[in-house]
């Protein structure tokens, strides 16, 4: 399942998306979605996790939770 996050401080990597995220289960791939001319964070990233009751547990618990002083969103990537 593909998982959406956002609203995610610039100082946050896809390395760190996925240490976050792998507390939860598997996770295949984490990107934090970047300017391709300035390489800042655009403030949004996905995790992609096999298992979609982990992807689901972790929907459920950390949504509307706070990483980084900044509340973040996390829901199924549509």
């Amino acid at each position: 399942m593909k998982i959406f996050i956002g609203n995610l401080d610039e100082k946050i990597q896809s390395t760190h998306l996925k240490e976050a995220f792998q507390e939860y289960g598997e996770v295949s791939s984490a990107k934090v979605v970047t300017d391709r001319r300035t390489g800042k964070s655009k403030g949004f990233g996905f995790v992609e996790m096999p298992n979609d009751g982990d992807a689901q547990k972790v929907i459920s618990t950390i949504n509307g939770g706070t990483w980084e002083g900044k509340v973040i969103t996390v829901r199924v990537a549509y």
